[in-house]
């Protein structure tokens, strides 16, 4: 399946059990609204197919995995509706993942910021390179990233979030995200990550499938009820981002 437009790309190949879901877009493989809908729907398609063993996730190009939730979009916000539905673009895309019958690996190439974070958060496995750099920027403009917190505390517990979270103008690098957890291993090139990806994939996809879609089960107790908690979420930020503060804030950041 391939979509190319100007609001993104994204395009799943499948070959050996192992689905390949390869995003992009040209603002530093950010997610408008509509690109994030299209891999919430591709990742539930995939879900169901029995010959789909393992997935992949990555995104285009070599110096940003993804700079999070479209921009102009975000600027654009002017009702508590339009911002609650526009930061359930993650929320959902984190669900699919969540629910999602087979194990995810993410290949991280590059930096990554904001609801990039949660996706990689997300993942059940990820491999990254060393120019994998983190960011939660969100406070600083007058909002926080309540909508992916859940996952990222998944991952890096509470202490993690909270210096993710409160150093919002810091970059955070692929050894610190390994440390903590967000990272299971870092490669000094993206040759040598692609190459890890695979052969990981490979093995995953040689695997028990029932044993490891159990396997998955397991790994994600305890979050059943992210389905109405992310969309809360999404409802505190959408308030928020009306806010004086962040009108000014994104005001300034455009100029």
């Amino acid at each position: 399946m391939t979509t190319h437009r100007a609001d993104g790309s994204l395009y799943t190949s499948i070959e050996n059990n192992i689905a390949t879901i390869l995003f992009g877009h040209p603002a530093s493989n950010s997610f408008p609204s509509v690109l994030l809908d299209r891999l919430t729907k591709e990742l539930q398609r995939i879900s169901l197919l029995d010959t789909v063993h393992v997935i992949v996730l990555k995104s285009e190009g070599e110096k940003a995995f993804c700079a999070g939730a479209s921009f102009d979009e975000l600027v654009a916000i002017d009702t508590l509706e339009a911002g609650k539905q526009f930061f359930s673009g993650f929320a959902n895309v984190i669900n699919a993942m969540r629910n999602c019958s087979q194990l995810i690996i993410g290949a991280i190439q590059g930096k990554t910021v904001g609801g990039g974070v949660g996706l990689a958060a997300a993942c059940d496995y990820v491999l990254a390179t060393e120019a994998a750099s983190v960011k939660l920027s969100e406070l600083s403009i007058g909002i926080g990233p309540f909508v992916i917190a859940p996952a990222v505390e998944r991952k890096i517990g509470v202490s993690g979030l909270a210096e993710l979270t409160l150093a919002a103008t810091e970059w955070k690098t692929a050894y610190w995200a390994k440390e903590k957890g967000l990272f299971a291993k870092v490669y000094e090139t993206q040759k040598e990550l692609e190459k890890e990806t695979q052969n990981l994939a490979e093995k995953l996809a040689s695997y028990n499938a029932e044993a490891t879609a159990n396997m998955k089960k397991i790994l994600w107790e305890g979050c059943q009820n992210w389905d109405s908690l992310l969309l809360e979420r999404a409802e505190i930020t959408g308030k928020l981002v009306l806010s004086e503060f962040t009108k000014d804030a994104l005001s300034k950041f455009k100029k």
